[in-house]
């Protein structure tokens, strides 16, 4: 039978495979009784190295409080540029996209070339801000009440204005995505902008960082069948990768 060291270490090395694990898997595998794993996830997570839930346990906190725009962009910044610059080759030449807030979508917009013509509508004064020296990109500033911690602005204006615009594609950035509980953000008007953005957009791209992923914010944006394609870095559990992949939406691990 394995001593106790032995089991964490096996626990925690399925969580940073998987995102997720199972009591009951757990007791199967390693021939013990779900007394024991639970009591070997309680100590875990005493540790803060993992987050008990119904039935098994996840690698952290899910529920996500809000940060500064200026602190998401020195998170993860080297995986955030690998996935704007690819998110960026999805432009075509003409099309009208919305690019929504947040850090990772920024560093998208940084990486749409000079001379690419464009219609860009966004709600994030950062995005805009990378925008204004690339003279082909005809820039449309949603209204609004200034959010300071996303450089975003939200407002029912801002929502009323979408309802006259039809767009290619919907860049997207989250705070969450869970596979059962869909994409959200933590703050309430900004999910009602989101959801104003998809249903102004005939496809939605999600631009999020594997940290994202298995988490939660207050307020919910929409159904993951909501998204038709996500890109992410190399950092997602593979368990959630042949989810996403099973769902039917296109996913690219940059």
């Amino acid at each position: 039978m394995m001593k106790s060291s032995e089991r964490h270490r096996f626990i925690l090395e399925a969580l940073q495979k998987n995102g997720s694990i199972e009591v009951s898997d757990l007791s199967r595998i390693l021939k013990v009784s779900s007394v024991t794993i639970r009591k070997d996830l309680d100590i875990l997570e005493e540790k803060k190295l993992l987050y008990r839930t119904h039935g098994g346990a996840i690698l952290g906190d899910p529920y996500i409080s809000t940060r500064h725009v200026q602190e998401k962009k020195n998170i993860h910044p080297e995986e955030k540029e690998r996935i704007g610059k690819k998110a960026a080759e999805l432009i075509s030449p003409g099309d009208a996209i919305i690019i929504a807030s947040g850090s990772t979508v920024c560093s998208m917009a940084k990486s749409i070339p000079s001379n690419t013509k464009l219609t860009v509508i966004t709600s994030a004064m950062n995005v805009a801000g990378e925008l204004l020296d690339k003279p082909d990109v005809e820039i449309i500033q949603l209204g609004g009440t200034v959010r300071h911690t996303s450089a975003s602005v939200v407002s029912e204006y801002a929502i009323r204005m979408l309802e006259n615009f039809s767009c290619s594609k919907l860049f997207l950035g989250v705070d969450g995505i869970d596979m059962e509980h869909g994409l959200t953000t933590t703050n309430l008007m900004e999910a009602c902008l989101n959801k104003a953005m998809i249903k102004a957009s005939m496809k939605t791209i999600v631009l999020a960082d594997s940290s994202k992923f298995g988490r939660r914010g207050f307020s919910k944006i929409c159904d993951i069948d909501a998204v038709d394609h996500i890109i992410t870095d190399s950092g997602l559990p593979e368990k959630i990768a042949e989810q996403i992949r099973e769902s039917g939406i296109r996913l690219t691990i940059v």
